[in-house]
């Protein structure tokens, strides 16, 4: 079954279902023992998803920005880490497309082997010393040219999906021109390596291990783009960060409910979910869902039916939605270990996997902090050229 085959996106994102719901039958194992779940990327891979973000142009479905959340929220509901991990790649295929940001013989190239390999790739930025890239450090990994290509050298954290990634897009300093460019690495690169370094508590099947690069060669084509550290423009593909944290909470507001509607306990008749204080809960939960599914794709929706000129001027409402839906989705976590109470804490629940794979959205670009400060200047702005 390929699902690129179908259509219809409700046929798609019906078949995805499909696949993805046998994903949270080893989601508690790849968890207790931080392993990734590969079975889960190559089951991607055969129905054809990975390849849904290519453009039609060189054979993709090239699917809008609704249907790339509404997939990733669906894989969310089954396993937080595969949608992470998968999104990833999903996103930068797309925003590719979208800001026409490499050569385009060579994105066709890449795109071919999408489509006939399942070929997977991630951007690397986040080092040590810099921390977030989007707060606009420069890269100590440096790229050194000579007449034939690049010496890279340096090292990378959170190289999300790193066990099957085939090529990483790394940002690297030009010291000879005080520049920073993205370069194309291919895995089998001589001098690349992957250090299992992933030991967080949160999303621990996305193997986002150290990339490590030792005087890694590439061809002088290797350098895709340059990039100006902390100047972004608005992102649409990464509403795949937000997607995949409200599909953890639904999954988590799942459990509460099936638990309060089957829990009796000898002291009430019934069910729990008829007691006012837990039909409080179920309420806040449902609440928050639905307040949350509207604002991520009503705001999806937006970015399809825009314009370049338009789309970058919606970074605000882009930042608000992913403030939003994360932190509500700890909120909702939270409100449903309530309702089961102490067994929500067992190392046997799944809640208590929900709880830490929420919190990990906190630190998913963009961050919290800069979000407000972008949404404080942007009222500000209005009001001054309404006065």
């Amino acid at each position: 079954m390929n699902i690129s085959a179908f259509s219809k996106m409700e046929e798609r994102l019906a078949a995805l279902r499909k696949t993805a719901s046998s994903f949270s039958e080893k989601a508690d194992i790849h968890d207790k023992h931080g392993t990734f779940p590969k079975e889960n990327i190559q089951a991607l891979k055969d129905i054809g998803y990975t390849s849904l973000t290519v453009p039609k142009r060189f054979g993709g479905k090239d699917i809008s920005l609704t249907e790339l959340v509404k997939s990733q929220e669906i894989i969310a509901e089954y396993d937080g880490s595969t949608a992470l991990s998968i999104g990833w790649h999903m996103g930068i295929v797309k925003n590719i497309n979208e800001q026409k940001i490499w050569p385009e013989s060579l994105y066709q190239d890449f795109c071919q082997e999408v489509l006939e390999n399942g070929t997977l790739l991630n951007n690397t930025a986040t080092e040590p010393a810099t921390g977030s890239p989007t707060r606009g450090g420069k890269p100590e990994t440096t790229a050194v040219q000579d007449k034939n290509g690049w010496k890279i050298t340096g090292r990378k954290t959170f190289t999300t999906m790193a066990p099957v990634l085939d090529y990483f897009v790394v940002s690297a300093t030009i010291p000879a021109e005080d520049k920073v460019g993205n370069f194309l690495i291919p895995r089998n690169s001589r001098g690349l390596s992957i250090e299992e370094t992933w030991d967080s508590i949160a999303m621990r099947g996305t193997g986002s291990h150290d990339l490590v690069l030792k005087d890694v060669y590439v061809l002088s084509d290797a350098l895709v783009h340059y990039v100006t550290p902390g100047d972004k423009k608005a992102a649409g593909w990464l509403l795949h960060i937000p997607a995949c944290y409200l599909g953890i909470a639904k999954a988590a507001q799942k459990h509460a409910v099936q638990f309060a509607t089957s829990y009796s306990p000898n002291s009430i008749d019934g069910t729990i979910s008829e007691l006012p204080n837990v039909k409080q809960k179920l309420g806040e939960m449902e609440l928050l869902v639905q307040k949350n599914s509207h604002f991520l794709y009503s705001v999806a929706r937006q970015w399809d039916e825009s314009t370049d000129k338009e789309q970058q001027k919606m970074k605000p409402e882009l930042g608000a939605v992913k403030y939003s839906v994360v932190n509500d989705a700890v909120t909702i976590v939270d409100t449903a270990m309530r309702v089961v109470g102490a067994r929500s804490l067992s190392e046997k629940n799944p809640l208590q996997r929900y709880y830490r794979d929420v919190r990990a959205g906190l630190h998913n670009p963009p961050m919290d902090d800069m979000t407000i400060m972008l949404l404080a200047a942007d009222s500000i702005n209005r009001a001054g050229t309404s006065s």
